[in-house]
């Protein structure tokens, strides 16, 4: 078993884009062009690179090849395929993502991802906002507006969130309680905010844990290093926001109420 410590004291697709304006950045700051099409919401920043190096975006009226080229406020006019570069109208959403895709745009050796669940959708430029891997599924969210999607992750303003999982064992009490302090893994401290058993069978048992941040498959390392193996991993909440009943591969727009049960998170 690894060393344990207490924790450390707090410190798509893309279309062509319309709606609101390129956000503001303070006085005298400059930003990238591949940047600032990425925090518009229009595409991911390295679509915008590709964009831009197909020669598919102006500056003033110049074409400009180097998604690195300072961009400072105001900005100057830009323009995607001949047209003004405005944010498109913010979109937020809620999917039940499925076991066996990834979540990513595109996967280099060829595996699904969480956007088959949107084929033919319609849907202009949607990023994750967070992830869960390959093996797990459950509650996964999508926007076009970057900085909500960075309060939502972001460990010290984003909502805990809520995991049910099943393990090869029923874990004693001793093992919970190790859960909730901690424990030390490969430079990282882990640990689980609450941890309790919800059902258990003869061979198996299902755990509700909550996690105030989240790091690289942080429940699943942190079950091994108390010898407990994941069978399946659903998230079912992300601050109130439960998963419910939305069928597995289902999507659904974030009402106003949604995005109240998000807490801060919720976009202004």
């Amino acid at each position: 078993m690894r060393t344990r410590r207490p924790p450390a004291a707090p410190a798509a697709r893309s279309h062509a884009p319309r709606g609101r304006a390129v956000p503001n950045v303070s006085s005298g700051v400059r930003h990238g062009l591949a940047r600032v099409l990425s925090k518009a919401g229009v595409c991911s920043r390295s679509e915008a690179a590709r964009w831009i190096a197909e020669g598919r975006v102006r500056v003033s009226g110049r074409i400009v090849r180097d998604p690195e080229f300072p961009i400072g406020q105001p900005a100057p006019p830009i323009e995607v395929d001949g047209q003004p570069m405005d944010a498109p109208q913010r979109l937020y959403l809620m999917l039940n993502k499925p076991r066996g895709v990834v979540t990513t745009t595109q996967d280099e050796r060829g595996r699904d991802t969480v956007y088959r669940c949107f084929d033919g959708a319609g849907l202009p430029w949607i990023a994750p906002v967070g992830r869960l891997d390959k093996a797990s599924e459950g509650l996964l969210l999508f926007s076009n507006d970057p900085q909500w999607a960075a309060r939502l992750t972001d460990p010290e303003t984003g909502p805990q969130k809520t995991y049910h999982v099943q393990v090869d064992r029923l874990p004693d009490e001793d093992t919970l309680a190790a859960l909730r302090a901690g424990v030390e893994d490969e430079g990282e401290f882990l640990v689980a905010q609450a941890v309790r058993v919800l059902r258990s069978g003869d061979k198996t048992a299902w755990l509700e844990v909550v996690l105030d941040e989240g790091r690289n498959r942080h429940i699943r390392r942190l079950l091994a290093a108390f010898d407990l193996q994941v069978l399946r991993l659903v998230r079912v909440a992300i601050g109130g926001l439960l998963l419910g009943d939305l069928g597995k591969g289902q999507w659904r727009v974030l009402e106003v109420s949604d995005q109240q049960r998000l807490g801060a998170a919720a976009p202004g």
